[in-house]
């Protein structure tokens, strides 16, 4: 397999348009620290570490990969991905935007960090020099950007340093392609900066080769290849052994979309035996919000921190209970594990539906809204193989949550396991490059 090269020079307009973009990020400097200040009120981890905001921090550790994953979601699909490379004996420096990212970092490579065999940091501010002191720091031999996150600055440094800077689990949803499109043709898009693009599909792939990028190869995705959480899951069937009723899982419920769901609960209580609602909120400061409005709805709630013991023992008996609210991290196979059907939040709103993925993997029937366009891959595969429903309107959502506790599971089983294998496949085309400046 032919091994990911950086790019050469970039254009003269691609080059200009840098030094606009670089001009415009120095003079709002001063308000991206006020902001890290302003989230720091809500979580005070925004304001640890400033220096690695600016590619600076110690100690540092040389890497052979750098994998920059932005927050928890990013981190979770490059988990398979470092696995792979841990095994093989490599180490590893991972960058983060969010102290969500850079703590399920810390929390799932705890023994590695400690052993020195990962390293974890917030990622510099989107400047040359930021990012020249990091990349200088940690000598990486090859880069992995998990998801979306085509920051030009970042980008351009790899290249510049000739650091094979691979985009990963990559696409270009339908919605943000037209204006990816236009930005290629007016002055270059950052992906054609990159050594290659690790694309979802081959529909993905047309579309970063049509914004100028060069190497470009279908991979899959590496959120297939997550194993489910062993004791999660035999918690998760141990809660829904304990109930004499169905069971469905609100996993990763956004803001805005709660009258929604509280509308099908209402509906399928009015009309007699209604499943228990495990309701799992997508952020943590919606957690007390959301016990408060589920209480003001005069629906009777308990709250997994109070109810279930920290290892999922001990578990309560819910059967006068409407919801289970699930204000935890970390924890959402035993959420879907207990469920007989599974709701996807975020569908609901124009910010799009989250990561369809782990309920399939269990087999469970799964119910999104309109806004699939954030997994237009493997949502579009996910419906035509019959294991996803999206559900057009929130009238509908009840008769959709009934129709799915009367499916059956071995479909998504299938599907999941057909769509296995990208974190592999990813190793495999970066091995050159590690193997060749051992």
């Amino acid at each position: 397999m032919t091994p990911p090269i950086p790019p050469g020079p970039a254009p003269l307009r691609y080059r200009l348009s840098l030094q606009t973009y670089y001009g415009a990020l120095r003079l709002l400097t001063p308000l991206i620290w006020q902001y890290f200040r302003r989230r720091a009120r809500k979580d005070a981890a925004y304001a640890d570490f400033p220096e690695e905001r600016r590619g600076l921090g110690e100690p540092f550790v040389i890497a052979d990969v750098w994998v920059h994953a932005v927050s928890m979601g990013e981190l979770n699909s490059a988990v398979p991905l470092i696995r792979l490379l841990l095994e093989q004996g490599y180490r590893v420096v991972t960058t983060h935007a969010t102290p969500a990212g850079r703590r399920a970092a810390e929390r799932t490579f705890d023994a590695e960090i400690t052993a020195r065999r990962v390293a974890v940091r917030f990622a510099p501010i989107d400047l040359p020099k930021a990012w020249g002191h990091f990349l200088l720091g940690t000598q990486p031999k090859v880069g992995l950007v998990m998801e979306m996150e085509f920051w030009p600055g970042m980008i351009e440094a790899a290249a510049l340093m000739d650091i094979p800077l691979c985009l990963a689990n990559s696409q270009v949803p339908s919605k943000s392609y037209p204006r990816a499109l236009r930005l290629a043709k007016g002055i270059g898009h950052p992906v054609a900066r990159a050594a290659a693009v690790f694309a979802k599909s081959e529909r993905m792939a047309e579309r970063f080769r049509a914004l100028g990028a060069g190497d470009v190869r279908v991979m899959g995705e590496t959120r297939f290849d997550i194993p489910p959480n062993p004791s999660h899951v035999a918690a998760g069937e141990a809660l829904k052994a304990r109930l004499s009723r169905d069971v469905v899982t609100l996993a990763s419920v956004v803001e805005g979309e709660e009258e929604t769901y509280l509308q099908a609960i209402r509906a399928m209580g009015e009309a007699g035996a209604p499943p228990l609602f495990i309701w799992v909120p997508r952020a943590p400061e919606l957690f007390e919000a959301t016990a408060e409005r589920l209480r003001g709805a005069g629906l009777r709630v308990a709250v997994r921190s109070k109810e279930i013991s920290p290892d999922l023992t001990g578990l309560p008996d819910l059967g006068d209970v409407d919801v289970l609210l699930g204000d935890s991290f970390g924890e959402m196979f035993f959420y879907l594990a207990a469920a007989d059907a599974v709701i996807v939040g975020g569908g609901f709103v124009e910010k799009g539906a989250h990561n369809v993925i782990e309920p399939l993997a269990l087999g469970k029937p799964v119910i999104t809204g309109p806004h699939v366009w954030t997994i237009e891959y493997p949502g579009v595969e996910a419906r035509e193989a019959g294991v996803l429903t999206v559900c057009d309107t929130a009238e509908a959502l009840p008769d959709e949550i009934a129709a799915a506790l009367r499916g059956g599971g071995e479909a998504a089983r299938a599907f999941h396991a057909e769509n296995a294998g990208a974190s592999q496949r990813m190793v495999e085309a970066i091995l050159p490059l590690l193997e060749d400046k051992r």
